[in-house]
């Protein structure tokens, strides 16, 4: 008795896990640039590039931040954050 090979639809159904899968562990690539009038919890963050050598990270607090405005810090793989803590506009 001879087995049925795989159709094309089963086959595409048994490679797609794996295909997510590997998808799933690449990382993404991209470079992300704040246009103009871009506000974050109402201060103005226009105007500013963020790729895999310069990234952002923003904190929104409902109080005063302590310290308050923006820093930059060196990674350990040789990249740089802008952590910045704002205190939400209303």
């Amino acid at each position: 008795m001879r087995r049925k090979p795989f159709s094309r639809l089963s086959a595409a159904l048994a490679f797609a896990p794996a295909a997510l899968a590997l998808l799933a562990t690449q990382m993404a690539h991209a470079e992300v640039h704040f246009g103009r009038n871009v506000f974050i919890g109402g201060h103005d963050v226009s105007h500013q590039t963020f790729n895999r050598h310069r990234r952002g990270e923003y904190h929104r607090y409902n109080k005063q931040p302590r310290p308050a405005g923006c820093v930059w810090r060196r990674n350990g793989d040789g990249s740089r954050t802008k952590v910045c803590r704002f205190k939400t506009l209303r």
